[in-house]
């Protein structure tokens, strides 16, 4: 159903979702869901910083400086920092954002890393990598399967409607219907959807829904021709796979590239940091940690698409505090998503424990919280939540 294609072994992470919408959890899913999200995000994080370093050139000499950071402010910030050229459009985007910084999403969560070059005038945005965080991950995942699920739906009430006109004696076109006979039926199929679904019995038109976008890197480039960059990329292990120019409020190239990292580099270097620091606490030490990563990554696909993004300085101003700022963006796809019932919901609200779980202290699923045919209120997965971070509830109740 999700080809998460970023991901290493990703049918497995597949099936595990497959499962949980149908209800069915395995004992060891929520420790296999664990190693899955962070051994990937541990192999992205060093897949990209070698792919960056073969585009931008290593950190040598002070002249590329790779710095980490985990919110927007500061890609935001260096931006505006030293700009590489001026124009009117320029200086009146960087004059509003220096009027009111807080109009523009400086505190949206950032997991990436952002690359500068040096030079006699200072320090220049040149680029950027990052990892999708797992709400976003989930939120996305979760958006394709219901518009995926609603076109099923509408395929089926169309069915029923066809049936409707048959005992009629008329054509589905010459068929003239309410919008409360419309909703019933959208209702009606809607709940054979569901019954498919408690009872595990196979979904129609359940083909894959491919995500290539979990790992990402943003490329400054004021080259008309991207020939060089196709050469660059080339010579660092990629294929182009997908080219797709966007024209508009917001003028880029976006590439979806193969890429088949050097493996011996990638495993190499000893786990550290969170990734570490979250398996000793559930009792690994360091040496099994890196024979498993080893392992993992041995065991995985020989490649994964990456999403590259490649705009001119301007143009990508536009995107971080300019007329398409991402952050907006985001709210318009959130707010104009056609179906949105309890089962869109639940797709959400399933998929967003999913990919939270790795975060939570000691998760142990035995069984789901969440059912696709049930119905909860936002408040009920609030207190999931805060149940699995063991976050207890406080009340006026002794």
């Amino acid at each position: 159903m999700i080809q998460i294609t970023s991901y290493l072994q990703r049918d497995i992470l597949d099936d595990i979702i497959r499962r949980w919408m149908y209800g069915d959890p395995r004992p060891d899913d929520s420790e296999t869901i664990v190693r899955l999200i962070h051994f990937n995000n541990l192999f992205l994080c060093r897949c990209l910083r070698i792919l960056a370093e073969s585009i931008f050139g290593k950190s040598q000499n002070d002249k590329m400086t790779f710095r980490r950071i985990s919110c927007k402010g500061g890609l935001k910030d260096l931006l505006i920092e030293n700009p590489p050229y001026r124009n009117d459009r320029i200086d009146s985007l960087i004059h509003e954002y220096l009027r009111r910084p807080g109009h523009y999403y400086r505190e949206t969560p950032f997991h990436g890393v952002l690359v500068s070059r040096m030079d006699g005038e200072g320090r220049h945005y040149a680029g950027s990598y990052r990892i999708k965080r797992a709400r976003r991950i989930a939120e996305k995942a979760a958006r394709r399967i219901a518009d995926h699920v609603f076109a099923t739906i509408r395929r089926n009430a169309d069915t029923l409607a066809e049936g409707r006109a048959r005992r009629f004696g008329i054509s589905r076109h010459e068929l003239i219907t309410s919008q409360e006979e419309m909703n019933e039926e959208f209702l009606h199929a809607e709940e054979a959807f569901l019954d498919d679904l408690r009872n595990h019995r196979p979904l129609e038109g359940q083909g894959a829904i491919v995500i290539n976008d979990v790992g990402g890197l943003k490329i400054v480039w004021e080259d008309p021709s991207l020939d060089p960059l196709y050469e660059t990329l080339s010579r660092g292990g990629c294929t182009i796979v997908e080219r797709e120019e966007h024209r508009g409020r917001y003028n880029a190239v976006n590439l979806t590239v193969r890429y088949r990292p050097p493996r011996e580099a990638i495993i190499s270097p000893p786990v550290g940091g969170h990734v570490l620091s979250h398996f000793q606490e559930r009792g690994w030490d360091a040496e099994s940690i890196n024979h498993a990563f080893a392992g993992f990554v041995d065991s995985g696909e020989e490649s994964v698409l990456l999403e590259i993004i490649v705009s001119t300085f301007q143009e990508l101003l536009e995107s971080e505090i300019g007329r398409c700022m991402h952050e907006d963006r985001i709210m318009e796809q959130r707010a104009a998503r056609p179906y949105r019932g309890h089962l869109a919901r639940n797709i959400g609200y399933l998929l967003e424990y999913l990919f939270t779980l790795p975060e939570a202290p000691l998760p142990i699923t035995r069984e789901l919280p969440i059912r696709l045919w049930d119905r909860y209120l936002p408040d009920t997965f609030f207190e999931i939540m805060k149940d699995l971070f063991r976050i207890p509830s406080i009340g006026p109740l002794e």
